[in-house]
């Protein structure tokens, strides 16, 4: 069997207790309107219906006999449509009444369609902001959580990590910690992003990659402090030291083998650097893409990432649980997402799958 089928399709393993499971979605990008196409229009999109799969995705996860822990929602919950027809506020909270049906706790990551609705600022006071389910040891043990400023911890305000069983760790980044989206263009932190996407994209249209050397760098991306990336570094270094397996989960991809050129956080090498430097990371799981891509890179990661349910035809689904055990994560997928088993790496494996991505600009 071919090294790629051999993780894209699930192998024979050895059996062992399911510890726990939960739940992924990404681009849900609900809006009360008619049915549209991507900016290229190569992709149809189905605003309205983009709720029904949610819906259906909830009763999925509400009846499967090992109910997930948590949920993972991985950004663009509502179409930046909505901002333009005023409707932001309304569509979010028609989304929210579904996801009140889960009888699990979901984890929201901050897309680049959030930010188009939605200032920051909103965003932090809103129910998007589902950091108050971090994890609260770390907190009292943390010498830089403690001595960190409100200021400095709201640069990458959403970004935050927390348990769900002994030995597991699952960290949420802020993808738009640098990016012109949602902040304010009189401060500090939308000036720096500002003259780093000038600095790669000379285009009159900043969401336009063409002729550029490094194609991600477009405005609907954004990217990484260096105050994030030393956050995390820190964290795996803890995760490290304790022995536990962590998992990553971001809005924009991190992985050119697991995203097209275009759909790439602005400084993902950077990302790459910190996670590889480290042994506890099994996955990243990420969006943005619409369409699924996979690789297990070089230094052992699976990287995943996930159908867009905006682009799923009414017929299909988009969504995932995925099963933790001890020596593996099972990912079960629904309609358009693919079945996955990723065993968790041994220190110095080199071995990688290969993938195949559409090329989907959003």
């Amino acid at each position: 069997m071919d090294e790629d089928l051999s993780c894209r399709e699930g192998v024979k393993t050895e059996t062992s207790e399911v510890l726990f499971s939960f739940g992924v979605i990404a681009d849900i990008q609900y809006a009360d309107l008619e049915d549209g196409y991507n900016f290229l229009e190569t992709q149809k999109r189905y605003y309205r219906h983009s709720l029904h799969h949610l819906q259906s995705a909830i009763e999925d996860w509400n009846g499967e006999e090992v109910q997930p822990q948590f949920v993972l929602q991985l950004g663009d919950i509502i179409d930046g449509f909505n901002a333009q027809h005023k409707m932001s506020e309304k569509a979010l909270a028609r989304v929210m009444e579904e996801f009140k049906k889960l009888k699990a706790p979901v984890h929201h990551i901050w897309g680049n369609h959030e930010l188009y609705n939605f200032s920051r600022n909103y965003l932090r006071q809103s129910v998007l902001n589902s950091k108050y389910l971090q994890d609260q040891t770390w907190l009292c043990n943390s010498a830089r959580e403690q001595h960190s400023t409100e200021e400095a911890s709201a640069e990458f305000y959403h970004a935050y990590h927390f348990c769900p069983k002994t030995k597991f760790r699952f960290i949420l980044l802020d993808t738009y910690d640098l990016s012109l989206l949602g902040r304010d263009s009189s401060t500090k932190k939308y000036q720096d992003s500002l003259h780093l996407l000038r600095k790669n994209n000379p285009n009159e249209n900043l969401n336009s990659p063409v002729g550029l050397a490094e194609h991600q760098f477009v405005q609907f991306n954004g990217g990484f402090s260096q105050d994030q990336l030393d956050w995390v570094d820190e964290v795996l270094t803890y995760a490290d030291i304790n022995q536990e397996r962590v998992v990553i989960v971001g809005h924009i991809p991190i992985h050119p083998d697991a995203s097209n050129c275009v759909c790439l956080a602005w400084n993902y090498k950077d990302a790459l650097a910190v996670i590889h430097s480290h042994h506890s990371v099994v996955c990243f799981l990420a969006g943005h893409l619409h369409d699924n891509g996979y690789c297990l890179d070089s230094n052992g990661v699976h990287h995943i990432t996930f159908d867009g349910i905006i682009e799923t035809p009414p017929e299909s689904h988009a969504f995932g649980t995925i099963s933790v055990y001890d020596d593996r994560m099972v990912l079960k997928g629904r309609g358009r997402v693919p079945n996955l088993v990723m065993p968790y790496r041994k220190h110095h494996n080199t071995m990688y799958c290969n993938n195949t991505v559409n090329s989907t600009v959003l």
